[in-house]
């Protein structure tokens, strides 16, 4: 099936990104811009977040890491935090959201905090698709960079104590081997909708060369389109990670 987003001549030379970043944000402005309730916004940023994943598989994407629920997040009313469960709920129980479109589903974040019900649908979810062979799907839940560098760095911590390592073997890519996206590469690109101009504590070591890119669409209003748009500033950056 044809993709008309994307230009005819940029298909055979165009290089895909291993591993894209999503910021999803702009939910709650999206609502407020329509005067409905901020649950309608998160509701919309969810059904779009299928729309774009589905897409990422499609056009040959090996990982998405998209950011759900930040360790701060919770500091929002009582109210909202659960109706962002209840999504977070309904898209777990619906396993055709993964299962049928060969995606492998893979949560990252202190899940341990969350409701019993979630971490069990979290733990089935993750088991029902690990046999999938197509994109590989991070959804950040109660995540944050810094926490996550943290509890690696005490995970090494504990290792030293226990001897299974020493000081001196203690390197980046021993971190990178402790934090929540081990064995996977790092982002090429993080992208950004809704007009913010930060990474807001999302994936602070795996982005430390990764390119950026800001839309100012708001996330429910994101579209395939949009994220072709993003490719194709990929596709013009000169990445020299240091070098010349």
């Amino acid at each position: 099936m044809p993709l008309p987003w994307i230009k005819k001549k940029n298909i055979v030379n165009r290089v895909l990104p291993t591993h894209i970043g999503i910021i999803m944000d702009g939910n709650g402005r999206w609502a407020k811009k329509r005067a409905l309730p901020r649950s309608a916004g998160h509701a919309a940023g969810s059904s779009n977040f299928k729309t774009i994943a589905k897409y990422c598989n499609k056009i040959g994407i090996k990982y998405l890491t998209v950011y759900a629920f930040s360790t701060e997040n919770w500091k929002r009313p009582k109210q909202e935090v659960e109706n962002i469960m209840n999504i977070l709920r309904d898209y777990l129980k619906d396993t055709s959201n993964f299962k049928d479109e060969n995606i492998v589903l893979k949560f990252i974040g202190d899940i341990n905090v969350l409701p019993a019900d979630i971490i069990n649908l979290i733990h089935e979810a993750e088991n029902d698709s690990k046999d999938a062979t197509g994109l590989i799907l991070n959804l950040a839940i109660n995540y944050g960079g810094k926490d996550e560098i943290v509890t690696a760095v005490k995970n090494i911590c504990t290792d030293v104590q226990d001897g299974k390592i020493s000081i001196d073997d203690i390197s980046e890519s021993l971190i990178s081997q402790n934090v929540y996206t081990k064995g996977q590469p790092d982002p090429d690109i993080i992208i950004r909708p809704s007009g913010e101009y930060r990474l807001s504590n999302f994936l602070v070591w795996q982005s430390a060369y990764s390119e950026l890119w800001f839309s100012n669409v708001l996330w429910p209003d994101f579209t395939p389109k949009d994220l072709e748009q993003a490719i194709d500033a990929y596709n013009n950056r000169d990445r020299r990670f240091g070098g010349v």
